[in-house]
């Protein structure tokens, strides 16, 4: 009798052990698999929050089917206590798994409201926008020029909450006192400024700051982009270009970010200033004239004066044989890569051509032809206002 309860007993246990090891295994395999998301979300985890409310959330999403085997999971890979902060966005299809360690694994938040703080070749400007978890896309709600523009309430609010991101983004072309101005005026970094840092020297990007972060080791960031990226051109550059130094490069590189907006411009109009440096011409570019007039500081806000392209600066390329001392913005890594490798061209004019690029030429009397057809168009656009 005790020899079957026995036997009875060895085989519930190892019945019970199968059916365990099967739960066990089902669970790893429902927690590793894809998940039912049809789209995207943004899930907000809350500072102070836990694993169970944020299980909740994303059952109530539709992104688990178990909230319950969503925290075993957590539990059993020991990220349970590892929960931040922020709002994150989810992925279609995301696995348990993979959502764990996206709130787990901390950093910025990658969805909800971001703060852009747009540094622009004419002025600063602050946008509000939200991301669109369904289409990827940003979505605007706010928009202002800080200097001009009262500041909207939705600003105010969205800068207070926790989970907002920060961005200031660098457009090419900008001159180094722009960006410490647009600095000075962005209320939510802090420290002072003394000096504006070499012209050229700022890589154009975006950059995720806090509130708080100071405004020179933003700047620092800036510039250690611009020595690695400026390295990297000048490590790839022809060796036939007739530039003597990576500051060389960067000086025709701000020239060429001026002159152009079109990227696939910038080969070409690298071509004319490399072909008119080879052949002993002036450069004959007007943002120089320009920059020397201004020094970087501000914006001209007007045609330039015939009296001024014959003006003697350091900087005019009318007057002076080669390339201006310094640089004249802060060029993007495109334009940096155009001075180093420009096309094979024998172009050694250009002109604009009304639609936003140039037309380019070899010799004066075409040179010439464009220029009549651009002063046409320039003709008939000043008759329309």
């Amino acid at each position: 009798m005790w020899r079957h309860i026995a036997s009875n007993g060895v085989t519930f246990l190892v019945v019970a052990l199968f059916m365990l090891g099967g739960v066990i295994l089902w669970g790893k395999q429902s927690y590793e698999a894809e998940g039912p998301l049809a789209q995207a979300i943004c899930v907000k985890v809350e500072s102070g929050s836990n694993m169970r409310r944020v299980s909740k959330a994303l059952e109530a999403q539709g992104a688990v089917s178990s909230g319950t085997l969503f925290r075993v999971g957590a539990d059993y890979s020991d990220k349970a206590s590892l929960l931040k902060a922020g709002s994150y966005l989810v992925q279609p299809r995301s696995s348990m798994e993979e959502i764990v360690d996206v709130v787990t694994r901390g950093g910025a938040s990658t969805c909800g409201t971001e703060v852009v703080y747009r540094i622009g070749v004419n002025r600063l400007s602050v946008l509000v926008r939200d991301l669109d978890p369904a289409t990827s896309r940003y979505v605007e709600k706010a928009q202002f020029t800080p200097a001009r523009d009262e500041t909207p309430a939705l600003y105010t609010e969205t800068k207070a909450k926790p989970d907002t991101r920060f961005r200031v983004a660098l457009a090419e072309g900008v001159t180094s006192w722009q960006v410490v101005e647009s600095l000075k005026a962005m209320d939510v970094l802090k420290g002072d400024v003394a000096s504006v840092p070499a012209e050229g020297a700022l890589a154009p990007d975006s950059y995720e700051v806090k509130p708080g972060d100071n405004r020179l080791a933003v700047l620092t960031r800036m510039e250690q982009a611009q020595k690695l990226r400026l390295a990297a051109a000048w490590e790839a550059r022809r060796s036939d270009v007739p530039l003597k130094s990576p500051e060389e490069l960067m000086i025709l590189a701000s020239i060429i970010e001026k002159e152009t907006s079109v990227p696939d411009e910038r080969g070409q109009v690298a071509s004319v200033f490399v072909n008119r440096l080879n052949q002993g011409m002036r450069l004959q570019t007007d943002p120089t004239v320009i920059y020397g007039i201004t020094k970087g500081v501000g914006v001209l806000g007007r045609g330039l004066r015939r009296s001024e392209l014959r003006g003697e600066t350091p900087w005019n390329t009318y007057v002076i044989p080669a390339l201006p001392p310094t640089p004249i913005a802060n060029p993007g890594l495109e334009a940096m890569m155009a001075a180093g490798n420009p096309d094979d061209t024998n172009f050694i004019f250009f002109v604009a051509d009304g639609t936003g690029g140039h037309a380019f030429a070899v010799k004066l009397d075409e040179h010439n032809r464009n220029v009549a057809e651009w002063r046409k168009i320039e003709a008939e656009r000043a008759a329309d206002n």
